[in-house]
């Protein structure tokens, strides 16, 4: 069951990497903001010679009940991530589906599709936290036999 959703835009940075004998691109991840649902459009935010960087709204951050110990597993790591699953769309890295659930990211990166996680901004950290606060019971430790 959905519990609460926020847009967001990922970050997809493209790269070309020099090699001795020929170059090639590399495409990743660069990060995931929240942003008003009305933004739309792929939007370029950085380009260089060997570098571009592209903003890709549209996408919901989506909040599952069956997902909470996933999402509190993320959101108690050192370095909490954003996981995003992407494609390649017309030699461009299209952003596909996100999520803060730990369980869902290895999935996703386990997958073989093309996927990263990066860190996970404050803002959205906070929206975490606030779900967990609000609806998240650790279930109960089993009892070890004695007998």
């Amino acid at each position: 069951m959905l519990m609460a959703s926020m847009p967001v835009a990922v970050i997809m940075q493209r790269r070309i990497v020099e090699h001795r004998w020929a170059s090639s691109v590399s495409w990743s991840v660069a990060g995931v903001v929240a942003c008003p649902p009305e933004l739309s459009g792929v939007q370029a935010l950085q380009w260089s010679d060997n570098q571009e960087s592209f903003l890709h709204p549209g996408l919901q951050l989506e909040l599952h009940r069956d997902e909470d110990d996933g999402y509190f597993e993320n959101w108690a790591a050192p370095q909490p991530r954003i996981f995003v699953m992407w494609q390649m769309k017309e030699e461009r890295a299209v952003p596909v589906t996100v999520s803060v659930s730990y369980g869902e990211g290895t999935r996703m990166l386990d997958s073989g599709d093309c996927a990263d996680g990066v860190a996970m901004p404050p803002d959205i950290h906070a929206w975490l936290t606030a779900y967990l606060q609000a609806h998240y019971q650790p279930k109960p430790r089993g009892r070890r036999g004695h007998g």
